[in-house]
């Protein structure tokens, strides 16, 4: 799917917006906060963290059993199952946090549980040092030898053979963590201590004596990170937007007028001071796209009025305010509303444009009222492979399948239960209504590339994005495209986006050193480049007719950077290590940091637009950025022939 988000301002009198402030400020956020607290307080939280996610049905049992509260009561269904989706997600990602800690609390244990200076090493083995810098020597030669001897049988396609892929595959496993697991399983203490040598020595024979000053900082360094893990995994857990101030004033008099009991307290007390608090009550989400009623007046003006708000509010109508570019969006929403209102048993909203929408206010500064002051914004997903009849005809084929083997698994099992007999029910509704095809959308003929021709994309610290236009079946390269090539004019914002992040990383270090808030954030800037970027990838696809684009895949790219950086140094001065290591930091300080996360999605989006299939492989390590996009291209294509065998 090729989802995108659009807003729009919403503007109502005055009446309307007050009540919908309170609404959501003095009830559905408190109703939030109070369901995030007692989560914290359960008694089967523990439980919870191991498994990384709340139950949705406990959360909903809490939030009914809160519903009949005053402090709560009295808000649209939509407002309750909101508040119960965003407590889980809040949760889930504060899970995953603590999990993701705990992983790394465990790696950085296990590293030094293996860490042991020279001299513990020799006390250990009985042996000196020259003894085990040759067994280390015989061990890595050994270990070097069989690793490449794997990675040359896997790179071997043997045709006619379909191959598995292997998640313990030898060819995946790094030097350092096959080391690493040899050094685990291995009984021996000579060999288990020349293993610890070559794995603190990043995996080398070295030939200078230790300094136990630099040992012992580094062992340091490693607890440190540990204490300061645990710290984080003990740290408190989602309590939710304090609307009123009245936490920060509770802490502020504490600390004005107690002496702290002990240091996490001070601590406690000082994070909860410098952080900024918020103002602006929690969205509200709309998952369904036929809780939004879309109408126009006789001017061609869009309103839009939500479900259950016209039960407590007379006439609850919006009026949109959006971009010009954005405009024919809305337009859509209300034709297509139009037609399932009208003939709703024939058509399915499954194929509306819009997806889900959310309710939200935007901070803005002044001195009325909230609701006079803060802006009302409705954000919208949408799905742009429904803009035309001919994609509208791929996805309502494709709904339809999905919908024939929901049925037919449901009507294999028998004997369903009272929950999933109307779940059957709605499927084959479903189903029947997709069989009519949804009227009113313009025709646009299908992008036909050729499957021959890709596009390799890799990205990189010095230049974001680099292009390759492969012809694969004929091992050609057709062209090539630098980031000043695809940017053109606008290279000169790649420059102005990366003085922006070196100023704001200065200025958040200088807040740092003095204890004081800084919220200063990035602008757009970055963000508006990857979308020129990807315009620009997209363009040279079609171009040349291409099929798909490859692009890398982002668990690589630490050590893509890593290497680029590595290279550069290695080649600024040479056979010093030392001065290699000040280059490397003072290149990564100069030249930042790239969103390639943003950048890839960016590209997705663009490519789902225009109905090019994305491919992924992994990024060559060496050469240069140019071999590197014309190796993933030509990967890509060799993974795909070895699929069709």
């Amino acid at each position: 799917m090729s989802l995108i988000t659009i807003l729009c301002r919403l503007v109502a009198d005055k009446a309307t917006l007050r009540y919908l402030w309170e609404l959501m400020a003095d009830k559905n956020t408190p109703l939030i906060n109070e369901l995030l607290e007692q989560l914290g307080q359960h008694p089967d939280f523990e439980t919870w963290l191991e498994k990384g996610e709340v139950p949705k049905n406990t959360i909903q049992t809490i939030c009914n059993s809160l519903k009949i509260e005053d402090r709560f009561a009295d808000q649209p269904g939509r407002f309750y199952t909101s508040a119960v989706t965003l407590v889980k997600e809040v949760y889930k990602s504060w899970f995953a946090l603590q999990q993701r800690r705990q992983r790394q609390i465990k790696g950085k244990e296990r590293w030094l549980n293996m860490l042991k200076s020279d001299i513990e090493l020799q006390q250990e083995s009985q042996c000196n040092l020259d003894i085990i810098r040759a067994k280390a020597t015989e061990i890595l030669i050994s270990f070097v030898a069989k690793f490449t001897q794997d990675k040359n049988k896997q790179s071997k396609i043997k045709k006619g053979n379909k191959t598995k892929k292997n998640k313990k595959d030898s060819s995946n496993t790094t030097l350092f963590s096959g080391l690493f697991d040899i050094y685990e399983k291995t009984e021996d203490c000579l060999s288990r201590c020349a293993l610890a040598y070559l794995l603190k020595n990043k995996c080398q024979v070295s030939e200078v004596d230790e300094d136990p000053e630099q040992y012992a900082k580094s062992r340091r360094k490693k607890e440190i990170e540990i204490e300061r893990l645990r710290n984080q995994i003990n740290s408190r857990k989602p309590k939710g937007r304090d609307l009123t101030g009245e936490k920060w004033l509770e802490t502020l008099s504490e600390a004005v007028n107690q002496v702290p009991r002990n240091e996490d307290e001070a601590k406690s007390w000082q994070a909860i001071l410098l952080k900024g608090n918020s103002y602006i009550p929690y969205p509200v989400d709309y998952e369904t796209n036929t809780d939004l009623t879309w109408l126009t007046n006789d001017k061609g003006r869009i309103f839009v009025k939500f479900n259950g708000l016209n039960k407590l509010i007379d006439e609850p109508k919006f009026e949109v305010y959006c971009d010009s570019r954005q405009f024919h969006y809305f337009q859509r929403f209300c034709q297509d509303w139009q037609i399932w209102h009208d003939e709703d048993e024939t058509y399915s909203s499954g194929l509306f444009i819009l997806r889900s929408a959310r309710l939200l206010w935007q901070e803005q500064k002044g001195t009325k009222e909230p609701w006079e002051t803060h802006h009302l914004i409705l954000q919208c997903s949408v799905e742009t492979r429904l803009w035309t009849q001919e994609e509208t005809e791929l996805v309502r084929l494709e709904k339809i399948n999905k919908a024939e083997k929901t049925i037919q698994n449901m009507e294999q099992k028998g004997n369903l239960s009272q929950t999933q007999l109307p779940r059957l029910e709605r499927e084959r509704t479903q189903r029947r209504k997709l069989n009519n095809p949804f009227p009113g959308r313009p025709s646009k003929p299908l992008y036909q590339g050729k499957s021959h021709i890709l596009v390799g994309v890799s990205l990189g610290l010095d230049k974001p994005a680099t292009v390759a236009v492969v012809d694969a079946a004929n091992n050609k390269v057709l062209t090539y495209r630098s980031v000043k090539q695809l940017l053109g004019d606008n290279y000169n914002l790649l420059n102005r986006q990366r003085q922006q992040q070196q100023r704001l990383s200065h200025e958040r270090h200088k807040a740092q050193k003095q204890n004081a808030p800084n919220s200063s954030g990035e602008s757009e800037l970055g963000q508006y480049v990857d979308r020129l970027l990807a315009d620009a990838i997209v363009a040279i696809a079609k171009t040349y007719f291409a099929g798909s684009i490859v692009l890398p895949k982002l668990r690589d790219m630490r050590e893509i950077i890593q290497s680029e950086v590595q290279t550069k140094a290695e080649k600024k001065i040479p056979g010093y290590k030392e001065g290699q290591q000040n280059y490397a930091k003072d290149y990564r300080i100069s030249v930042h940091r790239w969103s390639y996360g943003r950048l890839i999605e960016s590209i997705q989006t663009q490519a789902a637009k225009s109905g090019i299939y994305i491919e992924s492989g992994s990024q060559p390590i060496r050469d240069s950025q140019q071999e590197q996009a014309r190796e993933l291209a030509l990967f890509a294509y060799q993974q795909r022939q070895v699929k069709v065998l």
